[in-house]
């Protein structure tokens, strides 16, 4: 009994006690808000508001151009990520750390950096009139902003998959004189399927909850330019019930993104994810 009551012991059941305390109180403050989106919502007001033009437009835009973004991230990230985990040059460490800006980078500054660069008086636009073309305020403006935010995530995750592929499987390969294209697509790519699948998941989810960068870059037009996102934003004031239902979709859609990547991490890495 005496034992029980030792002062360690007093002082773990404190403990215990106050750090359960906090993780109480952090997963109500997650789970709250995120529960309120759906408290207000019943299957009439979905059905109607799914019906609605503007969330109808909003829906396709954000999909095709997040769709769109995201095999384009993929086309370009994966041989850049095999470069940078396959090979040593000068400024390697540079090139990797510039393409990890995009992550950290405010959206408001990635808007701008973009309008700098690609407007009608930016640095390219100028070049890019000449040809008939005007980014800001074009479908693939949008385009381009999710690709500048979201394909970093798809760079990281591909560059560690490329690091993690047991070389004695590519140096086998290279002595039975295959060739290096032949040992990237039938060793290299299949090893590292399952963090370019996560890498593109976690792309494409980013440039489905994009905001700040397409409004700066690209403007808020229905139909154009106007994804779920920035649909929420205008409808707050507006329809408070649409964005509601917008709100509960993206909700929706980023919980089945990340179970799916807990999925494929549990593939990958067993129960350690």
């Amino acid at each position: 009994m005496l034992k029980a009551l030792a002062p360690e012991h007093i002082s773990d059941g404190i403990l215990m006690l106050l750090l359960g305390s906090l993780c109480l109180l952090f997963i109500l403050f997650i789970t709250i808000p995120l529960a309120v989106v759906f408290l207000n919502l019943d299957i009439e007001k979905v059905t109607f508001q799914l019906r609605n033009p503007q969330i109808l437009s909003a829906l396709t835009v954000g999909l095709v151009t997040s769709f769109t973004a995201t095999v384009a991230s993929f086309i370009f990230g994966v041989p850049t990520a095999y470069l940078l985990a396959t090979r040593k040059f000068p400024g390697r460490a540079i090139v990797d750390t510039i393409l990890d800006i995009p992550i950290v980078l405010p959206p408001a500054v990635a808007g701008v950096a973009l309008l700098l660069a690609f407007a009608p008086r930016g640095l390219l636009g100028p070049a890019l009139r000449e040809f008939g073309v005007v980014l800001p305020g074009s479908t693939f403006a949008v385009i381009l902003a999710q690709v500048f935010v979201g394909s970093p995530f798809l760079l990281r995750s591909a560059k560690a998959a490329f690091e993690n592929v047991d070389r004695a499987y590519i140096d086998s390969a290279k002595i039975l004189s295959a060739s290096r294209l032949r040992v990237f697509f039938t060793i290299t790519l299949p090893l590292a399927t399952h963090g370019l699948a996560a890498g593109t998941i976690m792309t494409w989810a980013r440039s489905m909850g994009e905001f700040g960068a397409t409004l700066m870059f690209a403007g808020n037009l229905p139909g154009v330019t106007q994804t779920m996102p920035l649909a929420i934003y205008m409808l707050l004031a507006e329809d408070p019930i649409a964005s509601n239902v917008l709100s509960a979709i993206l909700v929706l859609i980023s919980f089945s993104v990340l179970a799916l990547f807990r999925l494929l991490g549990r593939r990958r890495y067993g129960a350690r994810l």
